[in-house]
């Protein structure tokens, strides 16, 4: 879950790993907090999207000196049995391409996206986001519109 959260916020692997480490050390000392409102995996996102955002800031204000990005690698563990490589490629192609699209969404947008994802209820992204649950309604309406505007025009 949290390698999820993290590669929609950052595309290079290595810093992706290090937003990992950054996530799972603020979880780490945020769980003496937990105070038991929510459930433990929203309190989790809620660190992980508050940690990932504060990564991105203090990424945008250091220069970049990759100007390639890499393909992101999906970890599936949904699937029992072993797809083809076809399929695996096909299944890649996709999940990078959504990855691709979210992470040009703007970040309020990227993290109620990537919240949804996680399956999280409205009211649960609204408690971490600071929002309302119609608020959350048609960030996410809008958001799933233009995503699928992006991936259809990239077909």
């Amino acid at each position: 879950m949290l390698s999820r959260v993290a590669s929609t916020y950052e595309a290079n692997p290595a810093l992706q790993q290090e937003l990992v480490q950054e996530i799972s050390l603020a979880v780490w000392q945020g769980l003496r907090r937990f105070e038991g409102k929510s459930s433990i995996k929203t309190y989790i996102l809620r660190i992980a999207h508050n940690r990932a955002v504060t990564h991105v800031s203090s990424q945008v204000k250091t220069p970049k000196f990759d100007q390639f990005d890499s393909v992101i690698e999906s970890s599936t563990d949904t699937e029992s049995c072993d797809p083809g490589p076809e399929k695996q490629v096909l299944s890649h192609q996709a999940v990078s391409a959504l990855v691709a699209v979210v992470r040009s969404l703007p970040i309020a947008a990227r993290q109620i996206v990537t919240l949804s994802l996680e399956g999280l209820s409205y009211k649960e992204i609204a408690d971490i986001c600071g929002t309302t649950t119609s608020n959350v309604g048609v960030v996410l309406n809008r958001s799933k519109q233009q995503i699928m505007s992006e991936i259809n025009d990239e077909s």
